[in-house]
């Protein structure tokens, strides 16, 4: 009886079968990634940051050249993209947004093993999620070093080069004021990350 009852107790709680690795920085970090993989001349490509403020619960993402910039709003659960150029901001759902990073409900992992990425050791993971695949090496404080995947045909992936921890300014997550605003395309894929195209699970920033 004990047996059984432990096994439906396994069968029931997702909590209990599965095991997940910490998804969110634990404290306040910049993250600067190159891409792996993708279209000819995004291989290697420098300058995507993800900037995480624990507090407020809320991650931003800075596309390079100065294009714009993504903000995701966990606690509050919005977001929103920034066109610079064009003085406009388009909202955006931020559960969409935090997909990005894994943040799925319905990813599923498997540890794997261990590797060191920009100095710091990561813990492998395998993921899956609706039709997606990838492989992911995280941090126990929750920063994703490097992340792989394969999303309706289309793969890439992105690796950390450069994590720097540190008070990250409330104020850079703020909304613009004085853009224009602008509703978001009905049915816009969650690949609209910045250096996105398709999503691989776990792949910030991939071809995706």
């Amino acid at each position: 009886m004990r047996r059984a009852a432990l096994a439906l107790m396994l069968t029931a709680s997702p909590a209990f079968a599965q095991e997940r690795p910490q998804l969110t920085p634990t404290r306040d970090v910049a993250v600067t990634y190159r891409m792996l993989g993708g279209p000819a001349g995004q291989a290697g490509q420098q300058g995507i940051v993800v900037s995480w403020n624990a507090q407020l619960g809320a991650m931003r993402s800075d596309m390079p050249g100065g294009m714009g910039w993504m903000v995701a709003d966990r606690k509050n659960g919005r977001g929103f993209m920034v066109m610079e150029q064009m003085r406009m901001v388009m909202d955006l759902p931020a559960g969409q947004m935090l997909q990005q990073h894994m943040d799925s409900p319905n990813a599923t992992f498997r540890r794997e093993g261990t590797d060191t990425v920009a100095g710091l050791r990561c813990t492998v993971w395998s993921v899956q999620d609706q039709g997606s695949t990838g492989r992911s090496c995280i941090t126990d404080e929750g920063v994703m070093l490097r992340a792989e995947g394969t999303h309706q045909g289309q793969s890439g992936g992105m690796e950390a080069t450069q994590v720097a921890f540190g008070p990250q300014d409330p104020r850079r997550f703020q909304r613009p004021q004085g853009y224009q605003t602008m509703q978001a395309p009905q049915g816009m894929p969650p690949g609209m990350m910045p250096g996105a195209g398709g999503r691989p699970p776990g792949a910030g920033a991939t071809p995706r």
